[in-house]
């Protein structure tokens, strides 16, 4: 089989039957679960056993890919100043691994990767898996809470107007402009670990 469109979507405050009919709506097949801690005391409802239990019942197939794919590695070398970067993270073997499985069963499945954040643009799922995922020619939608699709290509436009950066610029091509805002959103939404930041900064 040719390796489809695999899509992205956020569990965000959907009871379980409202997430598989989102699911189900767009023919999913399997979820790929890459949240680094899959649980919560607020959506008990999507700890990973009780997720991984209610999509089996409805045919649903579920792997973990948080060790690989998740945003909170515990590789120090993939911090700066306790601050996770997602450039380093996506050159680290784990997550090379967790692209190859995605990519292998893409070829079988109609996948989801699913994390937490409703929206997309808040989430490492759309700012670094769902952008090494393109880098590999994969197209890639994201699944809204209401249902629509968005496709990875109008995200980065909506990313780029988010900070003024959509429009032509006489100095910047459409390709760095799309970089800075990355590199923006990155700065907002990635992983914080107070282990890892340097001694100076802890102590201020």
């Amino acid at each position: 089989m040719t390796l489809g469109t695999i899509l992205t979507i956020g569990h965000s405050t959907h009871n379980l039957p409202g997430l598989v009919k989102l699911l189900r709506q767009h023919k999913v097949t399997a979820i790929a679960d890459v949240r680094s801690v899959p649980v919560s005391r607020f959506t008990p409802q999507f700890n990973r056993s009780s997720i991984q239990r209610g999509l089996h019942e409805v045919d649903i197939k579920y792997a973990f890919l948080g060790r690989e794919l998740g945003a909170r590695t515990e590789d120090s070398a993939c911090y700066i100043d306790g601050r996770v970067q997602y450039d380093r993270l996506a050159k680290t073997p784990e997550f090379a691994s967790g692209i190859e499985r995605l990519l292998k069963g893409a070829h079988t499945e109609r996948i989801a990767v699913m994390c937490t954040e409703g929206e997309p643009l808040d989430c490492h799922r759309t700012v670094l898996v769902a952008r090494v995922l393109t880098e590999h020619g994969v197209t890639v939608d994201h699944i809204h809470s209401d249902g629509r699709i968005e496709s990875h290509y109008s995200a980065m436009e909506r990313l780029m107007a988010m900070f003024g950066l959509a429009e032509a610029d006489l100095f910047r091509t459409p390709t760095e402009r799309l970089e800075e805002a990355l590199s923006r959103q990155e700065c907002r939404i990635a992983y914080v670990n107070d282990e890892f930041r340097d001694d100076e900064t802890a102590e201020v």
